[in-house]
């Protein structure tokens, strides 16, 4: 029973690109109401050089990761959610102050290029693979089999094969 098809590289191609737009479409999460300093830290990115989020700042008397923190609790304390404590140090900070970039504009491409490389990698390897099982290497099979003699005739010359049967002759 054969129950495995042989996909055309362009449809495998296809249908990689397919699974990649489908995981690259960014889901859009609702922010709980009751949002927490910890949720909102781990969205914006600690200015002291260290590279981290506020939230994971490895620096304990950070100058820049403590006060925020401080003011992130105020905020929440104000009753503002999660997107406005955002859009507030994003208005104070820019989009550096982000821990990701934004699903808006320009930075789309920050989310859609590494799928979209990798779609582009592994069509590129399906349609290298498929030109490589589709060249043949060995030669195609005649309707009848070659003699020895016709073989012999195509590679030797025929003044040498007259010199060898010389020097058998003379050496039996």
């Amino acid at each position: 029973m054969k129950w495995r098809q042989k996909l055309s590289p362009r449809t495998a191609a296809l249908m990689m690109v397919a699974c990649a737009f489908a995981i690259a479409i960014p889901i859009v999460v609702v922010a709980a109401p009751g949002v927490s300093r910890q949720e909102i830290s781990e969205g914006l990115t600690c200015q002291c050089g260290c590279g981290l989020t506020v939230a994971n700042c490895n620096h304990p008397n950070c100058e820049f990761s403590v006060p925020v923190r401080d003011q992130i609790d105020g905020m929440i304390g104000r009753g503002m959610n999660g997107p406005q404590v955002i859009a507030y140090f994003r208005g104070k900070y820019g989009e550096k102050i982000l821990s990701a970039p934004t699903t808006q504009g320009f930075n789309i491409l920050a989310w859609i290029m590494p799928f979209a490389a990798i779609a582009a990698g592994g069509a590129l390897v399906a349609l290298t693979v498929g030109r490589w099982r589709s060249k043949s290497s060995a030669p195609a099979p005649s309707d009848a089999p070659a003699t020895v003699a016709e073989v012999d005739n195509d590679v030797f010359d025929p003044e040498l094969r007259r010199r060898l049967a010389r020097e058998l002759r003379d050496r039996i």
